[in-house]
């Protein structure tokens, strides 16, 4: 019974944050509807403007360096609804903010991103070793900024709740700083021992900074958060709140985890700071996440990456940002290659999504993904198709159990034409899986935030981390080899195709791929 009042409150919750979500995007477009009528009443040449300008939008969004995937559900709706496409667009589908704040990110990151150190020895040593992964760590540092390093420690954990009390215990030891970026926090049963340790730094005089996603923390906490947050010391700051105007940023929100203590070690991965996550609460099943601990010179790109989004949703910066980076005296243990990085949907380059179709593209005997959405372009679909049909033994988890079952039947309406070009299909039956992960032979793995869907690969902040040649990546191999038992292989089932209603459902779904 108790079970079954907790699922009925987080399911009920969880349809508040969505429902209020909606309702406020809603009433900016029927703001603006209603707006565009009256003035058309009284100046008829506005039907005239508002075609012309769906014409120039149509032209702008063809002309794109875009997916079709992407492109193409927005020309549909443009041309058959042209005033509320129109806004739905210039809110929702510009995915460039606005030209402040694409202003203030350039400007952040040509102090932030030179602060990192180079590294091109370490390249040149992961090329003699690893030519492969070499290629994509080039790729990551020549397209985001971010360096590789040879000279961190990196332990990966197969349980949230694991990494989550590591975590808590290495907040106490420390003494300058504590930065935590977390996509959701829910203040509650889990919170509690992390909001006390955060409570008695802050008393000892540790610089210790909170940072959130207004969309992804609603119904979790209220807008008295920051203030009791505040009132013991700790800073905190609110990415992107939505208000109840026109607003052109509200689409990109902050899906980023980061917790970085002292700039000597650092934590990413799936997981947020909320019950569900470490198995406090269980809404949908047994919550599969994952996570990151690294100790070492490569801390430093969780530190810039956590100070640009701190910084840019603020007028006043940070007095210096080069004593958040300290050079701290290390010798790393296995010498693997590390290379945390960070995805902005502000400019053209999807680097989350690249490095992924690189794995893909690289991969020789397995590729093994996990993600709890499942929403991709033709691209990646392709890439998928092709590493099978060149022998690799390619296979997906997805959940047994949705969190949102409207994305639940998009991601599966993905499956047949994966399966059908020899990709294999998991669905985890013990509940939902959150961890955003792969791996591939032996040799080189993703961990973070990016999900294989539109929002985390085009809408979204990301981070995640790249690595080869340590023992983090036989780990998660390790865990995608426990892991697949507990699933449910679909793979036969849906290689005989879907029917016709099916198909047009799916078909329908997918046209609004882009904004789930």
């Amino acid at each position: 019974m108790g079970n079954n009042a907790e699922k009925k409150e987080k399911v009920e919750n969880g349809l508040k944050r969505a429902l209020f979500a909606v309702v406020a995007i809603l009433l900016e477009i029927l703001f603006a509807y209603v707006l565009f009528f009256r003035l058309e009443s009284r100046y008829s040449w506005l039907s005239l403007l508002i075609t012309l300008l769906a014409v120039v939008i149509v032209l702008f969004i063809y002309g794109k360096h875009e997916t079709a995937s992407v492109k193409m559900p927005w020309l549909i709706l443009i041309s058959a609804f042209p005033i509320i496409g129109v806004f739905l667009y210039l809110m929702l589908g510009l995915n460039r903010g606005t030209r402040k704040m694409v202003k203030r990110y350039k400007s952040l990151d040509a102090v932030l991103i030179p602060m990192l150190p180079k590294n091109d020895e370490e390249l040149e040593r992961a090329a003699s070793k690893n030519p492969a992964a070499a290629g994509q760590f080039r790729y990551v540092r020549d397209y985001s900024g971010y360096p590789l390093y040879n000279n961190t420690d990196m332990l990966f954990y197969a349980d949230a709740e694991e990494g989550f009390k590591a975590q808590l215990e290495e907040l106490k030891t420390a003494r300058d700083f504590i930065f935590m970026e977390y996509h959701a926090i829910e203040d509650s049963t889990s919170f509690k021992p992390l909001h006390e340790i955060l409570k008695a730094k802050a008393a000892e005089g540790v610089d210790v900074r909170l940072f959130y996603d207004y969309v992804g923390s609603m119904g979790f906490i209220g807008n008295s958060f920051v203030k009791k947050m505040e009132a013991d010391g700790i800073k905190c700051r609110v990415f992107n709140p939505m208000n109840p105007v026109l607003n052109f940023f509200i689409n990109n929100r902050d899906h980023r985890k980061i917790t970085v203590i002292d700039g000597r070690v650092g934590y990413t991965g799936g997981y947020n700071i909320a019950d569900e996550y470490f198995h406090v609460t269980e809404p949908f099943g047994h919550w599969m996440d994952t996570g990151l601990r690294l100790e070492g010179d490569a801390v430093k790109s969780l530190t810039v990456t956590f100070l640009e989004n701190w910084n840019a949703i603020s007028e006043g910066e940070d007095s210096g940002f080069r004593k958040f980076l300290p050079d701290i005296p290390y010798e790393s243990a296995e010498k693997g290659f590390i290379q945390p990085y960070a995805d902005c949907p502000l400019d053209e380059e999807h680097v989350g999504e690249t490095v992924y179709m690189n794995v893909l593209r690289n991969s020789r005997k397995y590729a093994w993904f996990i993600t709890p959405y499942l929403i991709i372009t033709e691209e990646m679909n392709s890439a998928f198709a092709l590493a099978a049909k060149n022998g690799v033994d390619v296979r997906i988890i997805t959940p047994g159990i949705p969190d949102k079952k409207i994305v639940y039947s998009l991601t599966r309406s993905y499956y047949a034409g994966l399966v059908r070009n020899g990709v294999r299909i998991f669905e985890y039956t013990p509940g939902f899986c959150h961890a955003k992960q792969c791996v591939s032979d032996d040799s080189v793995a993703v961990c973070g935030t990016i999900n294989l869907d539109f929002r985390s690969l085009y809408h979204h902040f990301e981070n995640g981390v790249l690595f080869s040649d340590c023992r983090a990546v036989t780990d998660m191999r390790d865990m995608f080899e426990e892991t697949f038992p507990k699933c449910r292989e679909v793979t036969e089932e849906y290689r005989s195709g879907r029917s016709r209603i099916r198909r047009l459902t799916q078909m329908i779904l997918r046209l609004f791929a882009p904004l789930m």
